[in-house]
């Protein structure tokens, strides 16, 4: 599978998800981290863009992956899920990280107009002319499909970084405006660990000789990146604060059902009181003050007409998709057609959505119209976990994967076995 077929539906990610998952044992696990190319992602799995959009949810993974594997062997592919899982729980105990990375931005690509040397730097890395070949490929192919494998991910923002000199946030806000996958949570806090801030005194160095083995030597820079460098350090401290309130719908009440590109698979939150009608809006275009990639802003379109469609047919109502990003007055409006006084949606983590979910819940407040945003039991039940490294989280994995009543299929695996 190459990179340029990935379709923003989820039939193509359920497809996909049954397609990989009976390699996700051992052979994803030896060749995960090999970045062969565009057209060779046979290693990895491909589904990040539909998770991301949860367009497949991360409980869906798991289940698929461990109905071939046992735990043990399928490690590697369990621990992906849970590290995006990790970083989402994280931003939300850390709100301001996340605003204050938005704010500084703004503040970099000011700085960047007024130093010519920053300035040519941040042109030449965006626009793929730095010289180093396996950075420009990587810039050409983010732009021309939305995606680069993990692997690289890290060796791009360590050469943005260490070699290039250039600010971390423009480097991250450069991937986040690119790739199908971009998520606030993931995109932003992996910048942030290669430069040794998520990780305090932790860097990741690209180095030729990891380059060279993990690229099938497609790439060798040899003389052409720092070998050493300091981490970034910070004096801010952002302290840990509590999850957001859950919501959830009253028994029988009448509501109208509002999808945004956080989560194009609602339906199972709302299965037992349909809604009154279905209307689905974008915010990919305010991931940046920069101009969206076209990949990136059109899986997020397709995703979202795929789940408006779903949910209006699985729920026999009128479904629409609006690309206004007023959403206060947008949905104002539309509660008032639908005869609503509660709009539901499915909880958004941190990120664009989130902000405008917020200024909408206050406008629909003022005219007596409840906004509520419903959590997955998934997040409820790993988030808590994420309040520190990862690793307090992995230690919990076996007791969540037994909470959610996910278990490797021992029939399945007796088979294989025998």
């Amino acid at each position: 599978m190459s990179a340029a077929t990935v379709e923003p539906s989820r039939f193509a990610g359920l497809k996909r998800l049954r397609d990989f998952a009976p390699g996700a044992g051992a052979h994803y696990s030896k060749a995960r981290n090999f970045d062969f190319g565009p057209e060779r992602r046979g290693n990895v799995s491909m589904l990040s863009p539909y998770v991301r959009h949860r367009l497949v949810l991360e409980q869906e993974l798991l289940e698929a992956a461990l109905s071939h594997h046992s735990l043990a062997a399928a490690d590697k592919f369990v621990q992906e899920v849970f590290w995006r899982t990790y970083f989402k729980g994280w931003l939300e105990h850390r709100p301001e990280v996340w605003a204050e990375y938005r704010r500084s931005v703004s503040r970099k690509l000011q700085m960047v107009e007024n130093d010519a040397g920053v300035l040519r730097r941040y042109e030449a890395a965006v626009e793929g002319n730095t010289g180093i070949e396996c950075f420009d490929a990587w810039v050409k192919e983010l732009q021309t499909l939305g995606y680069l494998h993990n692997h690289a991910r890290m060796w791009f923002a360590s050469i943005w970084v260490f070699t290039l000199e250039l600010p971390w946030q423009l480097g991250a806000d450069f991937f986040y405006r690119h790739l199908v996958d971009g998520d606030p949570a993931s995109n932003t806090l992996s910048w942030r660990w290669v430069c040794g801030l998520h990780t305090p005194g932790k860097t990741y160095l690209a180095r030729v000789s990891n380059i060279a083995n993990f690229t099938d030597n497609r790439f060798r820079p040899e003389g052409q990146l720092t070998l050493s460098a300091p981490p970034l350090t910070e004096s801010r401290v952002y302290p840990v604060e509590p999850l957001p309130t859950a919501h959830a719908l009253d028994p029988g009440e009448h509501y109208g059902l509002f999808i945004t590109e956080e989560d194009c698979h609602p339906e199972p939150l709302v299965a037992d009181q349909p809604p009154a009608a279905v209307l689905g809006a974008l915010a990919t275009r305010l991931r940046s003050p920069l101009p969206v990639g076209i990949p990136a802003y059109e899986f997020a379109e397709g995703g979202l007409g795929d789940a408006v469609r779903r949910s209006s047919r699985a729920f026999a109502v009128d479904g629409t998709l609006s690309t206004s990003e007023d959403w206060g007055n947008l949905l104002l409006d539309w509660a008032s057609q639908q005869r609503v006084k509660t709009v539901a949606t499915a909880y958004a983590p941190v990120g664009p959505v989130a902000e405008l979910l917020a200024e909408a819940g206050e406008k629909l407040a003022q005219h007596g119209i409840r906004l509520l945003q419903i959590r997955r039991r998934y997040d409820g039940a790993t988030w808590p976990h994420a309040q520190r490294g990862y690793f307090k989280l992995k230690k919990q994995i076996p007791a969540i994967l037994e909470d959610l009543s996910i278990h490797p299929d021992r029939e399945q695996l007796q088979k294989k076995a025998g």
